[in-house]
């Protein structure tokens, strides 16, 4: 990889009445060091967006599989996709939900297609997708899943990056990886939701990409369970006994490293994650919110079993600081440097 061309990331740009545009030109300011990004987006809209922000942004139009040029503050290549209608900062248009869309169909095609190493994406909005019509939306996570036509993906969030353990404040474990058995589902649904299938397909994409993309041989992971204690014995529930220790009985025999069924409110202690190098929470509220209060802005978003490499930002669009100058570039930064680390091994392989 040394003499290798840093990776080209593709950063979709999100949606344009949030804070994802004003985000990239920040990072193109101070971009990270030692990757190339190309942006996904509108370039009259980023443009606006610096402006108000008083940065002088320098915006080099390409298209996938064309050089682009190396990163230096202030330039910023992009491949450009227009805006269906006028954006204001801070007031969603449903009539932009195509090109929100639009942006991470080309992201996803180069990076299939090998013009980009993978990609990382500013947050988006879905309702206002939904209510453009994209009825069964959910999120990144899902329709990368669909566009790339993998069975199942597993998103996972970690507080991982070196960039982190230097911000003002930080008390979260330095390597604090939680992945989700479920995603974006009503929390009435999720006990039906785990399965023995769906959690076998979860752990062996999680456990595979912990090697692919961290260089783990052996990784362990400890595995949450679904009811408080674990379910007591089964008498606060019977999905530890009937559904989640068989699965993890199997894997083990397959020679995975996996410790539980746990009980979720002591497993995320520094005596109970000692030597793990991921957690498997059974759905979105277990375990998110544990990593969120350990390094929210210092954190990213992984989706996991695409591929190519995929990174997000820990926040959502925070209509409320568009324009204001104020919103924090720092998890789109610690997103970018993850993705570079395992787009980096991913050619090292």
């Amino acid at each position: 990889m040394s003499d290798a061309a840093p990776p080209l990331l593709a950063l979709t740009t999100g949606e344009p009445a949030g804070i994802g545009p004003e985000l990239v030109a920040m990072l193109a300011m101070a971009p990270v060091a030692g990757v190339r990004i190309v942006a996904v987006g509108d370039p009259g809209l980023l443009a606006q967006r610096a402006a108000d922000l008083g940065i002088d942004l320098e915006l080099v139009e390409r298209s996938p599989g064309q050089v682009v040029p190396d990163t230096t503050p202030g330039r910023l290549p992009v491949w450009p996709v227009a805006l269906r209608a006028p954006s204001r900062t801070g007031v969603l248009a449903a009539a932009n939900a195509d090109y929100v869309l639009e942006t991470l169909d080309v992201a996803i095609a180069a990076s299939r297609a090998g013009y980009a190493a993978g990609m990382v994406t500013a947050p988006l909005h879905k309702g206002v997708i939904l209510d453009a019509g994209h009825a069964g939306f959910t999120g990144h996570t899902e329709y990368l899943r669909d566009a790339c036509g993998v069975e199942e993906v597993v998103m996972m969030l970690a507080t991982d990056c070196a960039l982190h353990a230097s911000r003002p404040g930080w008390r979260g474990s330095p390597a604090l990886r939680v992945a989700l058995a479920t995603t974006h589902l009503p929390l009435r649904e999720v006990a039906d939701a785990i399965t023995g299938e769906r959690l076998t397909r979860v752990l062996r994409i999680l456990a595979g990409d912990l090697k692919r993309w961290y260089g783990l041989a052996a990784p362990r992971i400890a595995v949450c369970g679904l009811n408080p204690h674990a379910g007591e014995g089964g008498h606060l529930g019977r999905e530890e006994l009937e559904v989640i220790e068989p699965a993890l009985a199997a894997l083990r025999a397959e020679g995975l490293r996996l410790d539980g069924p746990l009980p979720a409110d002591t497993l995320f202690t520094p005596r109970h994650l000692e030597g793990v190098d991921a957690v498997l929470a059974m759905y979105h509220d277990q375990g998110l919110p544990v990593l969120k209060y350990a390094g929210f802005g210092s954190a990213a978003n992984i989706t996991l079993g695409l591929p190519f490499v995929r990174t997000s930002v820990d926040h959502g669009t925070a209509l409320d600081l568009a324009g204001s100058g104020r919103a924090d570039p720092g998890s789109l930064r610690v997103a970018v440097a993850l993705a570079a680390q395992m787009a980096s091994r991913s050619i090292i392989k």
